[in-house]
Formats: C-alpha cells, sequence, structure tokens
C-alpha cells in the first residue's frame, strides 16, 4: 500500500476488506478522509452497513472450523510471522497514522511498538490456552478444563489509535481461535488496510480477518447479528453504553471501554519539574486526543501557584506543526468538526468562570486550510464546571485546587470517569496509600499516563467501561474464550462395581 499523501484530483477509494478480498465500492456509497495538516481530501472510505456486515460474518464463520482446529504451534507461527511483517512495516503504518490522524510522526511509531506487544503477547498462544488437569478428584475421576473459542467476534475501534488499540483487541481475539470482524474508524483508515494485508501476507487463512469500514449502520448490523458472539468496543459512552446494553440483550459477551477524564493528583513534596512536564506531555500530547491522557491536575495546598509558571514556561515552547514536520511537538486536531467542538468547550470553561490562562483559539496554523489548535489552560477550575465533568478531547488542560490529599483524593473518587490516574509525590507512604484508596484501576505513581505494557490489562470503571473483564492479558484471553470444566471416569471393564444412588462424593 502506498504511504505517501496523494493528488486530490485523483483520490482512491478504499475497499471493504471481506475474505482476504479487496471488495469494489461504488465512489457515491464512500465518504471522504482528509488530511488534517492540509485540509485536503486524500482518500475515500466505504459506508459500509448490513449487507456487507453478513458478507463479513459469512466469511468469518466458513473460516472458524478450520481456524479453531488448527494446530496451535502452526497458529502461533502464523502469529509469529505478523508480528514481523508489522515490526518491518512500522514506519509505514506511523506515516499512514500521521497522515490521517495528524499526531507526530514519533508519537505514530511510539503507538505502533506499543500496539505489536500484544501480537508478543499473542504468539504465546500455546501457553495462554493451557489447561488445568487435577487427577483423582474422586475414587478414579479426574478433572480437567479447556479453553475454547467464541466463534465470530467483532472490534469496533477509534480514530485516535489506528494501529495500537486495534491490535489490542484483534490478536487476542485470533490467538483464542477466533475469527474476527474489525469495524475501525473511518477518519484513519490507511493504516487498518495496511494490518489487514500483513495478516494475509503472514498467512493468516482468508475469512479470519475481515474489515468492514461505516458508521452507525455497521455497528448497529454487527450489534445485532445473531451469528456474533462476542464485541469489545473502544469509543464514546454513549455508543459504547449502545454496544453493552444490546449486545448482551442479545446473549453477547461485551466490553466497551469508553470516555474518560483522568486527573494527576500532585502533593506539595513532589518534583516540581517532573510534575510540569508531565502535565504538558500528557495534556497535550496527540492534541490531547488520548483517552488516558491526564487533563487535569489536582494540586494540592500552594503547588498550583508555584507549577503555573512552569507549565507556562513549557507551552511557550511547544512546536504545533505538521505531524511530518521534524521536531512537532503536537500535529492538528483530526477533524474539522472536532475543532469546532474543542473550540466551544473552551467558550464553555471562559463562560462558567474558570481562568482562562492560555487561549488555544487564537493560534494561528501553518496551514490555513488544516485543523489546527493552539493548547488552552485553565486554572481555578471547580467540580461543577462542564470542563470539569466531561471529555474534551482536545488539548485542554485544567487546574483544580485542593487544600488537602483527603480533598484531592475524594475528587478523584467522586467522579463518574475512573480510568486512569496518577499521583506525584516523593512520599513513599503517601504513594501507597494513594493505590489503596483511590477508586480507579489504572494507576500511575510519577508518571502521567499509566497505560500498562501490552502483555497486561487494560481497563476502566465506572462509566469509563461497561462488561466484567478488561482487554489484553490473562483477561483477555478470558474474554475471547469460553472455559469448558470436564470431569471423567474411565472404570475398568467388569469392574463397575455394584449400583448406587448415593451422591457421588470424594471416596
Amino acid at each position: 500500500m502506498a504511504v505517501e499523501t496523494v493528488n486530490e484530483a485523483a483520490v482512491p477509494v478504499l475497499s471493504h476488506y471481506i475474505d482476504a478480498t479487496e471488495v469494489a465500492v461504488a465512489p457515491e456509497a464512500t465518504g471522504p478522509v482528509y488530511n488534517p495538516a492540509t485540509g485536503k481530501v486524500i482518500v475515500r472510505v466505504p459506508r459500509g452497513g448490513q449487507a456487507e456486515v453478513d458478507a463479513a460474518v459469512a466469511s468469518a464463520k466458513a473460516a472458524f472450523p478450520a481456524w479453531r482446529d488448527m494446530p496451535l504451534i502452526a497458529r502461533s507461527n502464523i502469529f509469529f510471522n505478523f508480528r514481523a511483517l508489522m515490526y518491518e512495516h512500522r514506519e509505514d503504518l506511523a506515516r499512514l497514522i500521521t497522515r490521517d490522524h495528524g499526531k507526530t510522526f514519533p508519537d505514530a511509531l511510539a503507538e505502533v511498538l506499543r500496539g505489536i506487544e500484544t501480537i508478543d503477547f499473542a504468539c504465546g498462544l500455546p501457553v495462554h490456552l493451557s489447561g488445568l488437569n487435577t487427577p483423582n478428584v474422586s475414587t478414579k475421576v479426574d478433572t480437567s478444563t479447556l479453553r475454547v473459542p467464541l466463534g465470530v467476534t467483532a472490534a469496533i475501534t477509534p480514530f485516535n489509535f489506528p494501529v495500537m488499540v486495534p491490535t489490542w483487541i484483534y490478536p487476542m481475539a485470533l490467538m483464542a481461535g477466533n475469527t474476527v470482524i474489525l469495524k475501525p474508524s473511518s477518519h484513519t483508515p490507511g493504516a487498518t488496510q495496511l494490518q489487514a494485508e500483513l495478516w494475509t501476507q503472514a498467512g493468516g487463512p482468508k475469512g479470519t480477518f475481515n474489515v468492514v469500514y461505516g458508521g452507525k449502520e455497521a455497528v448497529k448490523a454487527l450489534v445485532e447479528h445473531k451469528d456474533v458472539k462476542a464485541i469489545q468496543f473502544v469509543g464514546s459512552t454513549a455508543v459504547g453504553r449502545y454496544v453493552f446494553e444490546e449486545g448482551t440483550k442479545r446473549g453477547k459477551r461485551v466490553g466497551s471501554y469508553t470516555s474518560a477524564k483522568n486527573a494527576m493528583l500532585v502533593l506539595p513534596d513532589a518534583d516540581l519539574d517532573n510534575v510540569a512536564d508531565a502535565a504538558v506531555a500528557s495534556g497535550f500530547g496527540s492534541a490531547g486526543e488520548r483517552c488516558m491522557a491526564q487533563t487535569m491536575m489536582i494540586a494540592v495546598g500552594d503547588t498550583a501557584d508555584q507549577l503555573r509558571p512552569k507549565i507556562l514556561e513549557r507551552i511557550a515552547k511547544l512546536k504545533i506543526a505538521d505531524g511530518m514536520e521534524p521536531g512537532a511537538d503536537m500535529g492538528p486536531i483530526y477533524s474539522t468538526e472536532h475543532r469546532e467542538s474543542i473550540i466551544k468547550w473552551i467558550g464553555i470553561g471562559e463562560a462558567e468562570g474558570a481562568e482562562l490562562v492560555v487561549d488555544g483559539r487564537t493560534f494561528v496554523g501553518p496551514n490555513p486550510d488544516g485543523f489546527f489548535l493552539g493548547v488552552t489552560l485553565f486554572d481555578h477550575v471547580t467540580p461543577a464546571m462542564k470542563i470539569y465533568q466531561e471529555e474534551i478531547f482536545g488539548p485542554v488542560f485544567s487546574i483544580v485546587r485542593a487544600k488537602t490529599y483527603e480533598e484531592g483524593l475524594a475528587l478523584i473518587n467522586g467522579h463518574k470517569y475512573a480510568n486512569g490516574t496518577a499521583i506525584f509525590t516523593t512520599n513513599g507512604g503517601a504513594a501507597r496509600r494513594f493505590k489503596l484508596e483511590v477508586d480507579v484501576p489504572m494507576i500511575g505513581i510519577n508518571l502521567p499516563i499509566p497505560v500498562p505494557a501490552g502483555f497486561m490489562s487494560f481497563s476502566g470503571a465506572k462509566d469509563s467501561s461497561f462488561g466484567d473483564l478488561p482487554m489484553r492479558g490473562e483477561d483477555g484471553v478470558r474474554f475471547w474464550t469460553q472455559q469448558k470444566l470436564i470431569t471423567e471416569r474411565w472404570p475398568e471393564p467388569g469392574k463397575q462395581g455394584p449400583l448406587s444412588l448415593v451422591f457421588p462424593g470424594n471416596s
């Protein structure tokens, strides 16, 4: 797949990827994809729906028996091939991410490498799928467990991590022996298409990994399809709640990992230079379009007064430019619609009485047609404000002031979202107390984006997650498999013993 920006006069049309084949799409059944740094249309993406989902499910259903029954070592070898190809094409994937999303090339490359971590985990599938065997649980009775795949499964993924988030899902499902339909964001399709092609090149059998583009109609079709057995979704809370409620109503296993409003708690003894670096990197990296970004600082005591000038000093040095430009710290917003949404949020915060210390709306981008926006810093934000309560998903950072550790902890625990959090302190006792007392599943200590490594689980709580199991890691293995418990006795012929109606025991 070519990765360079194309001429708008000859815009290519992407296709769905079903049964290891690109499905032809009429141009009128597509929508535009923009390069956010230039505002130009670079490709057109299909608007799939019921028909395309039906075709993908049929392909995945037909491929499932052979994929399920493939020897584990043979399946593992395909993953090793796929891992090698993903690494070989890491820069191609990163360029496609930057082209479609706008994040800087180094940030995009880091995303690809974090995604490959989960493929590394999947390569060890013979170990992850092994069961337990307990002999003699009763007289001549043995018990064992099996982990078996569910069947046809689906992944619905967001625009902001077109490699990392999908690779947190589909390799886990495929590893377990399921077949997969990926419904990615239509805003960032290039890297998705290349991943599907690389899976086929690695030896992935046709029908095991299918890609269907589209919006609400495609999501609805996947959620309601009787042959889709499990779904993992990453995106907004509103859609994630729908996927969870409607999917589970139909007997599917569903995990929805949704919106966030992550806060860092800063104690007076913290290394303030480290805190300032963390605040700027977390709040403005990838234009704030990260679900794990710490976009609020809860500063205890007079810490905020000391931190503000340090943060302002760092903001003044940020380079906002095309993500492919060397030295760029932040690229554009991924779409003009989302840019306008962020601008509205800045206006809401200003109207609510928060102190607007830095106004990103005044920034003039390097390309007038690009979707650029400067960074925004609010101070004296309070829990009563909407900009405190809701996820903005843009380069908007808020400072909240608390008198004590207890007050700051209560703010974090009282928020409706619970995805990630962090504490900044040099006091080990305070950090230990925070780990035990904070009601958030992913915790950072003196680091701002506590995303666990790819072989560990990822989740949220409250309105940040719907479902029982986290994604990835051993929890991901449990999500994508059904455990069967086998209890068996093999009596020797002629030595069965007398008939007994007594409930079988352990003697």
